[in-house]
C-alpha cells in the first residue's frame, strides 16, 4: 500500500529544511536546485510542492511569521500591563541580536523587491502579512481596553502604530546607527501616557 504524504506538511519541511537559505544566499539570487539539494531532495519533487520559487520564499516567510507570533506570545504570556506588550510586540525593530538582525536584513531585501518588482503575488503577499499584524495588534490592544487599562479610542492607534513601526523599519534600514530602541521607547510611553484610563496610571 501507497504511503500516504501530508503535502501540507511536506511543504513546511522542505521549506523549514533550507529556511536559512535565503538569508545565506539572497532572495534574489536563491535557486529551486540549491533548494532541492538543501532539501535532499529532486529538483522534480521541489514541483510537486511548490509553484515556483516565489512560493518556496512564501512559505518560509510564513514559517518565520509563525515563528514570531508564537515567541511573542510566550514574551508577553506573563505581562500584565498593554504598554509592555506594545514594547515586546516592536521587537523584530528594536532587537539587534544577530539572530534577529539576519531575519531583519531579510525582510529589507523582500521589501525591496516588493518595491521594485511589482510583483503583484508578492505585494498580496505582503498586503496579507500587514494584515495579520495589525490584527495580532488590535487584540493586544483591545484586551486593554476591556480591562480597562486604556480608553476606548486607544483601537484607532492600531494602524498609526504599525506605519510607525514601519517607519522604524525604514529608518533602521537606510541609516547608520541608528537607535531604533530609543526612539521607540520613547514613542510608545508618550503615547500610553495619552491613551491609558487613570486607573492603570495609578497602578504603574
Amino acid at each position: 500500500m501507497p504511503k500516504i504524504v501530508d503535502k501540507e506538511q511536506k511543504r513546511k519541511d522542505i521549506a523549514l529544511s533550507c529556511s536559512d537559505l535565503i538569508y545565506d544566499v539572497g532572495i534574489k539570487k536563491l535557486t529551486v536546485s540549491q533548494v532541492a539539494k538543501t532539501a535532499g531532495i529532486g529538483k522534480g519533487t521541489i514541483y510537486e510542492y511548490f509553484e515556483n520559487k516565489e512560493d518556496i520564499i512564501f512559505e518560509i516567510i510564513n514559517i518565520d511569521i509563525e515563528e514570531y507570533h508564537n515567541n511573542f506570545l510566550e514574551s508577553i504570556k506573563d505581562v500584565k500591563s498593554t504598554r509592555e506588550k506594545v514594547f515586546h510586540f516592536f521587537n523584530f525593530v528594536i532587537d539587534d541580536s544577530e539572530e534577529n538582525l539576519k531575519h531583519f536584513n531579510g525582510y529589507k531585501e523582500y521589501l525591496s523587491i516588493v518595491l521594485s518588482d511589482n510583483d503583484e503575488k508578492m505585494i498580496d503577499f505582503n498586503i496579507n502579512c500587514n494584515l495579520f499584524f495589525y490584527n495580532q495588534l488590535k487584540l493586544v490592544i483591545q484586551e486593554g481596553i476591556d480591562n480597562g487599562d486604556l480608553i476606548t479610542s486607544a483601537i484607532d492607534f492600531c494602524e498609526p502604530l504599525l506605519v510607525f513601526e514601519k517607519g522604524l523599519a525604514s529608518k533602521k534600514m537606510t541609516e547608520i546607527d541608528f537607535n531604533s530602541r530609543e526612539l521607540a521607547l520613547n514613542f510608545i510611553n508618550n503615547l500610553f501616557d495619552l491613551i491609558e484610563t487613570k486607573k492603570e496610571k495609578n497602578h504603574v
